[in-house]
């Protein structure tokens, strides 16, 4: 990344030290990381480390491209075998996220998985936009960001959670669920914060940031949360839909959302995935009653299709009482129902799989193992490993394991389960 570049003069401003200036200026370098920066300015000013420096001084700041990073999504097809791991926005922007990348692409991955906006609401890279914040951005040059994944040979995978944004709800009430009861802010289980999927400027702010980071070069926006909320009193929620339509099912209202997504998004040569809950398998009408995420209709309008199916999150089913250590069977049970109600439509099922040891005492690289064989024998392509934490000591050292066994690729007391996000 540092052919080409160029240098540019800066005069020191009084309290300012190599390290400061090194972390201003890191968006507009080639450098990945102020560090880098920081031991690059010195190297080309000749100034030895602990050495102060002084209003006024001219510093040559090196490894600035001559134009900004501006990738084109890489085009793959919608079966890319994808070998990925998740990041939060917080680990993808920092020195330890880095690394983790460059040791999974070594040990056999090849795409990753990194917010652009979680659950809290907060971007994660600069977006220019009347709802959007200026605070809490970890990636400060998404484009360079992922112009360095791509010349990792890395698919990249953008995750925009969609309706679960706390920090819109807070700071745009009037994009709140409503409560009938008090005409307040529904909350779900009284504490969760939502946006509500039907009101237009909900959607269009979401479908604005994903259309930014397709332009920014993604290969492939992932949507989360893409549903209305599931728990809670139901009863109480009100939505702005329910005003001149008060039979539609939210189901619509979803199905609708999803395919102006798709019909955004693939003039820009991008794929689109969608995470949906490893539950829908079942397609209990309680499911897809609150949650409004109807498999065959959804599946029509993405390229993908990521069911969330940590066997230990499928609480009271099929007579387990420890589902967590029965991966071969939630994850082909889950597999077959997914791949049945998706006949027809083309749609590529690639799964999450259960990377984290929680009511799981079985977890080890051969769990592993079984989740990634058992999905694939099934008819899943690729998979996606998630874990909250960012911690993938497990993965790493079984990567090899998959390269070596798989088919290759391109380089609740109601007895529903509570898979985080979909």
């Amino acid at each position: 990344m540092l052919q080409d570049t160029k240098t540019e003069s800066l005069v020191v401003k009084p309290g300012e030290s190599v390290e400061s200036i090194a972390w201003r200026r890191l968006p507009d370098s080639a450098y990945m990381t102020d560090t880098e920066l920081a031991a690059a300015i010195r190297s080309r000013n000749h100034i030895e480390k602990g050495r102060l420096l002084h209003p006024g001084q001219v510093l040559q700041i090196p490894g600035l491209p001559p134009h900004p990073f501006h990738d084109k999504p890489r085009l793959v097809p919608r079966n890319f075998d994808a070998r990925a791991i998740y990041l939060t926005g917080w680990t993808a922007g920092s020195l330890y996220g880095m690394r983790l990348i460059e040791r999974w692409k070594e040990a056999g991955g090849n795409a990753v998985v990194f917010d652009i906006k979680d659950f809290d609401g907060q971007v994660r890279v600069p977006f220019h936009h009347p709802y959007a914040s200026p605070s809490g951005i970890t990636i400060r040059n998404l484009p360079k960001f992922i112009h360095w994944l791509h010349a990792l040979h890395l698919h990249v995978i953008a995750r925009i959670a969609l309706f679960r944004d706390e920090r819109l709800a807070r700071a745009f009430p009037r994009f709140d669920a409503r409560s009938r009861k008090t005409g307040k802010p529904w909350l779900e289980g009284g504490k969760l914060d939502w946006v509500d999927p039907s009101i237009p400027a909900v959607a269009q702010y979401n479908l604005d940031l994903a259309r930014m980071v397709a332009e920014a070069g993604a290969d492939e926006i992932q949507f989360d949360y893409v549903r209305f909320p599931d728990e809670g009193d139901q009863s109480d929620a009100a939505f702005a839909f329910q005003k001149e339509h008060p039979e539609m099912p939210r189901a619509r209202v979803i199905t609708d959302f999803v395919a102006r997504a798709y019909q955004t998004l693939h003039p820009l040569h991008v794929l689109m995935s969608l995470d949906v809950f490893g539950v829908m398998a079942w397609a209990k009408p309680v499911d897809l009653a609150h949650t409004g995420q109807d498999i065959p209709r959804l599946a029509r309008y993405c390229d993908v299709l990521s069911p969330m199916i940590y066997p230990s999150h499928f609480f009271h089913f099929d007579g387990y009482a420890d589902p967590g250590d029965a991966p071969e069977h939630f994850i082909s049970e889950s597999m077959r129902r997914f791949r049945e109600s998706t006949k027809g439509t083309g749609v590529v099922i690639r799964p999450w799989l259960q990377a984290f040891a929680w009511r799981t005492r079985s977890y080890s690289v051969n769990y592993l193992l079984t989740e990634v064989r058992t999905a694939r024998r099934e008819g899943g392509v690729g998979f996606l490993f998630w874990n909250a934490g960012n911690r993938y000591p497990r993965p790493l050292e079984a990567a090899g394991k998959f390269l070596a066994t798989d088919n290759g690729g391109p380089d609740r007391k109601s007895g529903r389960a509570s898979n985080n996000g979909g």
